[in-house]
């Protein structure tokens, strides 16, 4: 048997690659939009792909399933399960618990594990010239390492309300079937830690049934109704774009046949596209964009949380340009097709060539947690980290708004003071930092230390009282 675990760390999302060494056929299971590794892991072990297949209906990202199908001729095998509502509506073969597939000496059984989404399946995969019981499970978002998926997706993220409790309630059931696999096996889940599916997903990629059964908070509650509070409680806001991303993958996503290629952008250009208001990425390191940087473009730094940061704010029918160095440029475009961001006009890395004649500069202050502590009353202090975030600990007199929602809170922000934005560590407040200057917001601040540096100090630290467990709204 070949087996290729392909982790994608920006989304922290994992697609596998498994073969029948004695056929060379192989599937392909919840494949990502830029399939180049899939087709190269298939000629270099001389594997033809035969099915690709997906756990479910995906959120947090754009699947490549009929990309990956276009280039090889597969055949696409996915979930019938869980009702009219949730069927994929683009052409494949259905899959139904209990059915099997088989790949040369391999079978993949099918389960019905519904709880993150009404039609989600899991794979049982036996190697037959090894043994008759099952070796691993691939469990999507149903099972993770240390935790479970999220049940209030459809609810929060797509809108469809009064799902999320009877999603628990599936969730808490399917967990019921899978305490009864054999400890020995295999555990691949379709996430690890950064995954917004989750709450508390460990960062190692793989299990077992048996080490989760004494690890996994949600194994350990025989109580249903407890069990489906604490599921509930303190799950991470949605990022914005998943909505979206539930309704393409249900569609079927544009195939692009190639990695788009973004035009490098001459100065003329660039300053004719800003002009004309053409939405700007700067993804330069904050230090940078708080230093000097045009103004009303928004920063969204290069790093592991780029693709998730640009589906909280980018809008999916506008065209936007970004600010990069040439040798980045690739990747950032893989993050944005990643989650449906087709439309990139072009990139721009010579910034410094830039003079005040041409565009106008700006900049976003740092302000240090002992200047905030010696001086809080000439402070508006916005903490634009998540709720639950907020909840377990905060400074005092902060007023929370998550970063992805500031845009459509901004009634909701005090104009009286100066503002200070204040994440963990600087990099979410530099984002809500660059929107508020792009909204009109003078005097704004960014608390470059965050939480963790005003911890350090000592300075004082609130708690909030534990909400409804039905608050479902992203601002507080």
């Amino acid at each position: 048997m070949f087996f290729k675990h392909i982790y994608e760390k920006t989304l922290a999302q994992a697609s596998y690659v498994i073969g029948c060494q004695v056929t060379r056929e192989a599937i392909v299971i919840d494949p990502r939009r830029d399939i180049d590794v899939y087709l190269k892991t298939a000629e270099a072990e001389r594997f033809k792909i035969k099915y690709i297949t997906e756990t479910h209906i995906h959120a947090d990202f754009l699947s490549g399933s009929r990309e990956l199908a276009q280039a090889t001729g597969a055949e696409i095998l996915l979930s019938d399960e869980g009702g009219n509502d949730w069927q994929y509506e683009f052409t494949h073969t259905g899959l139904k618990d209990s059915d099997e597939i088989t790949i040369g000496n391999l079978r993949l059984k099918v389960l019905h594990t519904p709880g993150h989404t009404p039609e989600h399946i899991s794979f049982l995969l036996t190697d037959l010239l090894s043994s008759k019981s099952p070796v691993m499970i691939f469990t999507g978002d149903f099972v993770f390492v240390g935790d479970v998926g999220r049940p209030d997706l459809l609810e929060k993220a797509a809108g469809i309300k009064g799902t999320q409790r009877e999603a628990a309630r599936q969730m808490f059931l399917s967990l019921k079937k899978f305490k009864q696999l054999p400890d020995y096996l295999q555990v691949w889940p379709a996430h690890g830690a950064g995954s917004a599916c989750g709450k508390a997903l460990g960062a190692v990629p793989s299990s077992t049934v048996g080490y989760e059964k004494i690890s996994n908070w949600a194994l350990n509650y025989n109580n249903e109704e407890g069990f489906i509070e604490r599921l509930l409680d303190g799950q991470p806001e949605p990022p914005k774009y998943f909505g979206t991303m539930k309704r393409m993958n249900k569609e079927g996503a544009k195939i692009l046949n190639s990695l788009p290629k973004a035009e490098h952008l001459n100065k003329n250009k660039f300053i004719k596209l800003y002009n004309d208001g053409v939405t700007i990425i700067d993804t330069r390191h904050k230090d940078k964009f708080s230093e000097k940087h045009i103004s009303n473009t928004i920063h969204i730094q290069d790093n592991s949380s780029f693709p998730t940061w640009a589906g909280w704010i980018l809008n999916y029918s506008e065209p936007f340009v970004l600010i990069s160095d040439k040798n980045h440029i690739e990747h950032l475009t893989r993050c944005l097709i990643r989650v449906g961001l087709d439309n990139i006009t072009g990139y721009f890395s010579e910034t410094d060539e830039l003079t005040n004649k041409e565009v106008p500069f700006a900049s976003l202050p740092k302000l240090s947690v002992n200047e905030l502590n010696d001086n809080p009353d000439n402070y508006n202090i916005l903490d634009v980290r998540g709720y639950s975030e907020y909840r377990d600990e905060h400074i005092p007199n902060s007023k929370n708004i998550h970063a992805g929602t500031l845009v459509d809170n901004l009634d909701k922000i005090p104009a009286n003071k100066s503002i200070v934005v204040q994440c963990e560590s600087g990099d979410r407040s530099a984002i809500a930092g660059s929107l508020l200057l792009k909204n009109g917001y003078k005097n704004v601040f960014n608390l470059y230390e965050g939480i963790n540096g005003w911890k350090s100090m000592g300075f004082l630290i609130e708690k909030e009282p534990v909400a409804s467990l039905d608050f479902v709204s992203n601002n507080r």
